[in-house]
């Protein structure tokens, strides 16, 4: 999140560097300013101001940009709308004001200029319509300044969260806990609470480990002997099942290639490798989030080594290659002896039944 005084910094500075400028009263110089001259309508006045000030405004990246010229074209603009205004105000001074004991109920013509913005006389919805386009300015530049701000830091998980799977993932656990809460208030609310045995009696320390948050054993023995388990002792087991499934599977997979491999085998071996890397990344990533949600340092896990999982892969297929070798062996030599020990059995057998 941004701090609330990096957020309140382009306002603060926006407001003492036109607070530092002291605008000119002289109208003549505003209007050579703007490039204009006098009695020119406000279409003409809004447009030359809009031209100069994406010349000169600091923020557009121009190469005529210029802050010391944008708050002259600033000021000159002020300048100018207020004597227009002014004119006005003389030249509508016979109009008759009208009644506020009236019906305040607006009319269609107050709709046709000034965005429908304001009431009362036209000059009165003119100056209401001038601020409000001056504080709505100031709202979009304030906000295009927050969005750029927020793009240099760090923003809440959720946004950080590229995959769709893992926001659901997340939405759905806080609407379960949510649920849960509720639940539990509501039982302590009916009273289902109130009999129970350990009821105003002190938690017993389940552990002695002076290393052990006392805390967090508890509610997690607590959880556990109420059929759920917290979530990193659910990562951990996901996390060695899958290993263990992983190194069976790369091991099985030699197995079927045999000895020696051809050149086509060899490439079937490179791409089960190539798997297997990948496999182990995500796993590593999976030990990442482990080791974030984990309550003990002692209990986080390191990352495994795919290299060394490839060569201990083959060292163990290597060693069930000599125990079938020597299982051949044996049953053999046994073979030989049966016949050397049995062997004139055998032959007077033949001899009777001849």
């Amino acid at each position: 999140m941004i701090p609330r005084n990096l957020k309140l910094f382009p306002y603060i500075c926006g407001n003492r560097m036109l607070s530092g400028y002291k605008p000119k009263s002289n109208i003549k110089d505003s209007y050579k300013i703007l490039e204009l001259e006098e009695g020119c309508s406000l279409d003409d006045i809004r447009k030359s101001y809009r031209s100069l000030a994406k010349r000169y405004h600091p923020d557009s990246g121009s190469a005529t940009a210029d802050s010391e010229a944008f708050m002259k074209v600033e000021a000159a603009y002020r300048v100018v709308l207020n004597d227009v205004a002014n004119k006005k105000k003389s030249n509508e001074s016979n109009e008759e004001e009208e009644d506020q004991f009236k019906s305040n109920a607006p009319q269609h013509r107050h709709y046709l200029s000034f965005e429908g913005v304001g009431f009362g006389t036209p000059s009165q919805r003119e100056k209401q319509y001038m601020q409000f386009r001056v504080d709505r300015a100031t709202e979009q530049v304030l906000e295009y300044r927050k969005k750029r701000l927020e793009s240099q830091y760090a923003v809440t998980d959720l946004m950080k969260a590229k995959d769709v799977r893992q926001s659901k993932k997340v939405k759905i656990t806080q609407a379960v806990e949510r649920l849960v809460e509720d639940l539990i208030q509501e039982s302590m609310a009916k009273g289902d609470f109130d009999n129970l045995s350990g009821k105003g009696k002190p938690l017993q320390k389940f552990s002695e480990c002076p290393h052990v948050d006392p805390m967090t054993h508890n509610l997690n023995r607590i959880l556990i002997d109420n059929g759920y388990q917290p979530e990193w002792i659910l990562m951990q087991k996901e996390i060695r099942e899958t290993i263990e499934r992983l190194r069976k599977s790369i091991v099985a997979s030699r197995s079927k290639l045999g000895d020696p491999m051809t050149p086509y085998r060899q490439k079937q071996w490179n791409r089960i490798c190539e798997q297997f890397i990948e496999d182990i990344r995500k796993l590593n990533k999976r030990i990442d989030n482990f080791n974030l949600v984990v309550p003990i340092l002692s209990r986080q896990m390191v990352h495994f080594n795919a290299d060394k999982e490839i060569v201990r892969a083959q060292k163990t297929y290597e060693d069930l290659m000599e125990n079938r070798e020597a299982s051949n062996s044996d049953t053999k030599e046994k073979e030989e002896e049966s016949v050397k020990r049995f062997g004139w059995k055998s032959s007077l057998l033949k001899w009777l039944n001849l």
